[in-house]
């Protein structure tokens, strides 16, 4: 027997929050289904407000706790996912042989070229 259900326990997918209460959040996750993520399932730690988890219309990851077929209901959890994506648009610094000679043997300079150009304000 194959199971065709698009979603499954503990499967994490997308979905856009669509509401923010005091007792959780509420994400729609598609065209038939919606869920909640219950306050307990935001984080380890004490929530005091769920507001600052998310914000209407974010799309975020969330993991499927539970499902409910017949109402097209999820009990979703962000507490131990990365539920928000988020691009780093860093360069990576790469560490040279030198450490930090460079800085030690270059501060004097700088300072006091930065001294010298040092505008009073007074």
């Amino acid at each position: 027997m194959t199971d065709n259900k698009k979603y499954k326990k503990g499967n994490i997918v997308k979905g856009r929050v669509s509401g923010i209460t005091n007792y959780g959040i509420f994400v729609k996750i598609d065209e038939n289904y919606t869920g909640l993520i219950h306050i307990s399932s935001i984080s380890e730690r004490f929530v005091k407000d769920p507001n600052n988890y998310a914000n209407i219309d974010d799309i975020i990851n969330v993991e499927i706790l539970d499902i409910d077929e017949n109402s097209s209901k999820m009990k979703l959890s962000i507490k131990n996912i990365r539920y928000k994506d988020k691009k780093i648009n860093q360069k990576r610094i790469i560490e040279t042989k030198h450490g930090f000679e460079t800085l030690k043997n270059n501060l004097p300079f700088w300072i006091e070229e930065n001294l010298k150009n040092k505008v009073d304000y007074k």
